[in-house]
C-alpha cells in the first residue's frame, strides 16, 4: 500500500513538473515567435512600403480614369482633387505607425469634399474614391501599421466583474503577493527564498502562496519543490508594467 501511495505521489509531482516545463516552453516559444515575426514584418515594411504606396497610387489613377462620370464639366478638376487626396493618404503607408485619428481625419475630409459636390451623380465618383481609400486602409491593416483601437466602453462592458477581481486584481493587490510574482519573473524560488525577501513566515507565507497558486499566477513544480510563474502570471505582470509606464509619464 505504501509503495502504491509513493508511486501516486511521484506521478502527481511529475505531472506538476511537466506542467511547469510546458508553461515555460510555451512562454519562450510565444516570445521567440513574436520577436521573429516582428523582425520579419519590420524588414518587409522598410523594403516594400514604397512599392506598396506607388502601387496604390497607380491603381487609383487607372480606376478613377475608368470609373468617374465621363460627361461632366467638373471631371478633370475633381480627378486632380481626388488623386491629390489618394496620393497623400497612400504615402502614409511608408510610415511605421498610423493612428486611428489620422484615418478618421481623412474620412472627415472626404465628407467635406462630398458636401461641395453640386450634382447627384457626384455619388458615383465619390463612391469610387471612398472604395480606393478603404483599399489603402485595408493594406495598412495587413501590414500591421494601422490597428483600429476598439471602443473602450464596449470592452469595459464585456469584462466579467467578479472573475477579473477574484482571479486577476485581488491576487496581486497585496504588496507581498505582488512581490512574490515580481520575483518569480526572473526565475524559480524556493519557499525559504520567498520567506527571506518577503519577511513572511510559515502559515502566513503559505496563505499568500496559496492565493497565488489558486488564481493560477504561480505554481509549485512538485511537492516541496520550487515555485515558478505561470503564463497567466507572466502576462499579468507585463500588463501591470505597461499600465505603470503609461500612468507614470
Amino acid at each position: 500500500m505504501g509503495a502504491v501511495l509513493g508511486t501516486m505521489t511521484e506521478i502527481r509531482e511529475l505531472k506538476t513538473e511537466i506542467t511547469g516545463l510546458r508553461t515555460d516552453l510555451k512562454r519562450f516559444v510565444e516570445r521567440a515567435n513574436q520577436q521573429h515575426l516582428d523582425a520579419v514584418l519590420g524588414d518587409v515594411k522598410k523594403e516594400y512600403a514604397g512599392v506598396f504606396a506607388d502601387n496604390q497610387i497607380g491603381t487609383a489613377k487607372a480606376d478613377l480614369s475608368a470609373r468617374m462620370v465621363e460627361d461632366c464639366a467638373m471631371r478633370k478638376t475633381c480627378y486632380e482633387v481626388f488623386m491629390e487626396f489618394l496620393e497623400n493618404s497612400a504615402r502614409h503607408i511608408t510610415e511605421g505607425n498610423i493612428s486611428d485619428e489620422l484615418i478618421q481625419s481623412y474620412r472627415g475630409k472626404m465628407k467635406t469634399l462630398r458636401k461641395k459636390g453640386p450634382y447627384d451623380r457626384c455619388d458615383t465618383c465619390f463612391t469610387e474614391v471612398s472604395r480606393l481609400f478603404e483599399k489603402q486602409v485595408s493594406l495598412m491593416k495587413t501590414l500591421g501599421i494601422y490597428q483600429k483601437s476598439p471602443d473602450t466602453a464596449d470592452l469595459v462592458a464585456e469584462i466579467p466583474d467578479e472573475a477579473v477581481v477574484n482571479d486577476i486584481l485581488e491576487p496581486v493587490a497585496n504588496a507581498q503577493r505582488f512581490q512574490i510574482v515580481k520575483a518569480l519573473i526572473t526565475g524559480t524560488r524556493t519557499f525559504s527564498e520567498i520567506s527571506q525577501f518577503t519577511g513572511l513566515k510559515g502559515g502566513n507565507l503559505l496563505f499568500h502562496i496559496r492565493k497565488l497558486t489558486e488564481s493560477g499566477m504561480i505554481l509549485q513544480r512538485h511537492e516541496r519543490g520550487d515555485y515558478i510563474i505561470t503564463d497567466k502570471g507572466y502576462k499579468t505582470m507585463v500588463a501591470i508594467v505597461e499600465l505603470y509606464r503609461v500612468l507614470s509619464v
